[in-house]
């Protein structure tokens, strides 16, 4: 016996990290409706067992048979469930009981469809069968229609020994390397990892606020300035002469070109700071927000894109340190505008990446500051804004000798309060100008946004309209694992019929994304997986990590040790919280890995968190290794032999039922 080693993953108080959980709630594929009917039941039954969770399979098919669902389609998935993953040994006596009662039903059918044809198949392999009988066993198998052939080879490729067993290995693991990568796997499979996209949104454009004093200094300001005028007007006329009118004329003209002159440059620099300032680099590093908080998650965010999306020939650090401001800015609107939705950060990751592109495509177009040529000053503004000042100031200079000295009292009194007036109005008339073309513009950009963000939204889900079902993920899943126990045969160098019964042990691997179905098993997208090989000779163990996502796996341990070497084996936790598997043995040494993991705040409304536990662990073969080690553990070999005889005794009164069966 080659020297067993510790094999500890997550040992002790340690964690398994694992990313949040995405649970696809708008797919009702393993809900069932109020009062199902048994054909509604033996539905989910079959959807349960292409997940690889076989007990709630079995469970569901029964209720349908109770129920008086009982066609030759029925009875054919009652063998498979009953049956599937084990060899006709390994059925404990109350299965073996079942078996018998299912196939006694059967006598009472008549149709004679391709589902009786794969039903006569399956209790062909019941029976005892020669040797030099296999081939043709197989060929009877390979004549069944697609649906029967594959579900035979996929579940029930352990069921015999010897020869028979060869073949069916033979036949299910070919099927398993073809079936392995279909359905565009590597293309497809990461989608189903992603959560759905939360639709897109922009911050409301805020209404026009103009403070009151604005208004009441120029609205009073124009009353003002208006009477003041007025009265000029009177005082110039009474003067006699023409040239002081159209000097004031001249001044009227020049101030209100200035104004619309002068509103405009206003507002072209006040929007052009703005834009400075949401590209402008911080001065100083801002309190990072609290760990594990929505705004946290969206600056790993932007973090990770901004550093990932670097345009081409620029360095790292200097791409970092120019956009910094921009990227506060844009981690700011996202945060603002998502925080009250209770989603998570990962359903508007699509989003930051549209948002962080948006830049890098402005960076290498050059347009980053593109607002500084939308915003310069044009020569029109100039022209009214220093035009009509000059104008203003000759027309005053102009009116000003005429009207003091036509009434020196009166007319400086008049011109002090058209000064003072109109100061103030022209100055709150810029800012109401202004913030009125604000929203104008706020609202013509948000709609750009809005268009782009809309665009951008309806491309990823076009991506992810594909994204692989949850029977694609089981079914890849059971084609690696066999694949995977096909390549442990060839490192140790055994046959098919040399392997009394193997068994996986699933656990998710660290900071692995992990993703489910509402009634459904966790599916991760990489694994740390357990093998067990049972020989005559002893245990052959295997540990390796599978990225689910890129079909590749890796060795990292070997063990073999004898029956007679397991001192104990145990399974830590309660079922809807991390549990822990660990075998120990006789030399003190353990094998340990973490099972299972449940988060409450992943249960949706109508979900339970024993029968989501019990699931997973169902779909991940824990059950029956479990079973397997228990008895070794507990018996050594003995239990093996104990199992065969006990096994042998009921099969033989199976073996006559078959056989009346099939006369």
């Amino acid at each position: 016996m080659t020297a067993p080693t510790t094999t500890n993953i997550a040992q002790g108080e340690a964690h398994v990290e694992v990313q949040a959980g995405v649970v696809h709630g708008d797919i009702n594929y393993y809900r069932s409706p109020p009062g199902s009917t048994p054909e509604e039941q033996f539905t989910m039954a079959l959807r349960y067992l292409n997940a690889r969770a076989r007990n709630e399979a079995r469970e569901l098919i029964e209720k349908a048979a109770a129920g008086g669902h009982l066609t030759t389609e029925v009875h054919f998935y009652r063998l498979i469930a009953l049956l599937s993953g084990r060899t006709l040994r390994q059925l404990p006596p109350e299965d073996v009981d079942s078996l018998r009662a299912i196939c006694a039903d059967m006598s009472q059918l008549v149709d004679q469809d391709e589902w009786a044809a794969g039903v006569k198949a399956i209790i062909r392999l019941l029976k005892p069968i020669p040797a030099d009988e296999a081939d043709r066993m197989v060929k009877e198998i390979e004549a069944l229609n697609r649906p029967q052939r594959e579900a035979i080879y996929g579940h029930l490729e352990a069921l015999r020994e010897g020869a028979m067993q060869e073949e069916m290995w033979r036949k299910s693991f070919a099927l398993a390397k073809v079936q392995r990568l279909q359905g565009d796997r590597l293309g497809r499979v990461w989608k189903f990892f992603h959560p759905t996209p939360a639709p897109p949104r922009s911050i409301p454009v805020r209404p026009a606020a103009v403070a009151t004093r604005d208004w009441l200094q120029a609205g009073v300001g124009a009353v003002v300035f208006a009477l003041a005028v007025t009265q000029l007007i009177l005082l110039v006329a009474a003067h006699g002469t023409f040239a002081p009118l159209l000097g004031l004329l001249a001044g009227l003209s020049g101030l209100a070109a200035f104004c619309f002159g002068g509103a405009d440059r206003y507002y072209r620099q006040l929007r052009l700071r703005v834009k400075e300032a949401q590209i402008r680099p911080p001065q100083q590093r801002r309190r990072e927000a609290p760990l594990g908080g929505f705004a946290r998650k969206v600056d790993r965010l932007f973090d990770r894109y901004f550093s990932r999306y670097v345009p081409p020939d620029t360095d790292r650090a200097y791409w970092r340190a120019q956009t910094a401001g921009i990227q506060r800015h844009l981690r700011d609107e996202v945060v603002e505008i998502y925080r009250e939705q209770r989603i998570d950060a990962d359903r508007i990751a699509w989003l930051v990446r549209h948002l962080v592109s948006d830049v890098r495509q402005r960076w290498e177009q050059d347009t980053l500051t593109a607002h500084h040529q939308q915003l310069r000053i044009p020569a029109r503004t100039r022209v009214l804004h220093v035009g009509g000042l000059t104008l203003l100031i000759v027309g005053a200079l102009w009116v000003i000798p005429a009207v003091i000295g036509g009434a020196p009292l009166s007319g400086t009194g008049w011109l002090l309060l058209a000064s003072a007036s109109a100061v103030p109005a022209v100055r709150a008339s810029f800012r109401i100008i202004a913030e009125r073309r604000r929203v104008v513009d706020d609202q013509e950009e948000r709609d750009v946004k809005d268009a782009a963000r809309g665009a951008a939204y309806r491309r990823w889900c076009r991506k992810l309209a594909d994204k692989p079902s949850d029977t694609e993920m089981a079914a890849w899943l059971e084609n690696d694992r066999k694949v995977l126990v096909d390549q442990a045969m060839h490192q140790y160098r055994l046959r098919p019929s040399q392997v009394i019964a193997h068994a996986f042990i699933e656990a998710p691997a660290p900071s692995c994304k992990r993703a489910r179905y509402p009634q459904g098993p966790w599916r991760y997208s990489r694994y740390r997986l357990l093998l067990f090989l049972l020989t005559e000779d002893g245990v052959r163990q295997v540990s390796c990590d599978l990225d689910f996502q890129t079909v590749e796996s890796d060795n990292t341990q070997r063990l073999n040790y004898r029956f007679d070497a397991v001192a104990a084996v145990r399974i830590d936790g309660v079922a809807t919280r991390q549990q822990t598997f660990k075998l120990t043995l006789v030399n003190g040494e353990f094998v340990e890995t973490k099972v299972g993991e449940l988060e409450e705040e992943t249960l949706q409304e109508d979900e339970n968190a024993v029968k989501i536990a019990r699931l997973s662990l169902d779909a991940s073969g824990l059950p029956h290794t479990l079973h397997i080690l228990e008895g070794i553990a507990a018996e050594g070999k003995e239990w093996v032999n104990h199992r065969r005889r006990i096994a042998d005794k009921k099969l033989a009164d199976l073996a006559a039922l078959v056989h009346d069966l099939l006369d």
